[in-house]
């Protein structure tokens, strides 16, 4: 994450957004302590819609229309071959 001092990042905001597009956050500093961070959208969108969680993606999931059977046998105990 490269860093800049604020009057820097004023004087040349359009390399600053263009650097956070292309290769990530930019951290800026007022007087030697990091204040804010300049995202770029589609980071931006990342953290505002996270990833789905695990039963969210399996039930979204392609195969639970593929007709796999998924069902389990209810008993209490199951008779196993060792």
């Amino acid at each position: 994450m490269r860093t800049w001092q604020l009057q820097e990042a004023k004087g040349k905001f359009s390399e600053v957004v263009k650097n956070a597009q292309n290769q990530g956050p930019q951290n800026i500093t007022v007087h030697g302590e990091p204040v804010a961070v300049l995202i770029s959208r589609r980071d931006y969108l990342k953290l505002i819609h996270p990833k789905p969680g695990f039963v969210e993606l399996l039930r979204t999931s392609p195969l639970m229309r593929s007709g796999l059977d998924l069902t389990r046998e209810q008993t209490l105990t199951r008779k196993l071959k060792l």
